[in-house]
């Protein structure tokens, strides 16, 4: 956790190779120091198939999804920085857009909770 997920047309990887898309990402999450550095995690989902307005060409959206317990402020401020980064590294894109969604503490799950040895629910163990 977290999880930052990026949808962009196929073409945006002309511009950037994906690494150093996601390297991007994966600085500014670091950067703002809301997240243990071996727990943040990037993706990158080309699409060669979409959609626009007119005198639009591509497009990149990041999902950020969250544990929840940051303020507004701090997710909003996490938001603003990806924005203004990925539009310095890709400039010359159509709709560049963020968004963060929070995971509830109650609902998830992963492999460390379900371990039957972790007695005190740590969602990091043996990680």
């Amino acid at each position: 956790m977290p999880h930052f997920i990026i949808d962009c047309s196929q073409d945006i990887l002309l511009q950037k190779p994906p690494e150093e898309i996601m390297d991007a990402v994966y600085k500014v999450a670091d950067s703002t120091g809301l997240f243990a550095i071996n727990d943040i995690k990037v993706r990158l989902q080309p699409y060669q198939y979409y959609q626009l307005g007119d005198r639009k060409k591509n497009f990149l959206h990041v999902f950020g999804y969250i544990m929840e317990g940051r303020s507004m402020e701090q997710k909003a401020s996490l938001s603003r920085q990806i924005s203004i980064r990925l539009t310095e590294l890709l400039p010359d894109i159509s709709f560049v857009s963020v968004n963060i969604i929070e995971f509830e503490v109650a609902t998830y799950s992963n492999k460390a909770l379900i371990n039957p040895e972790n007695k005190n629910h740590d969602r990091h163990y043996g990680l």
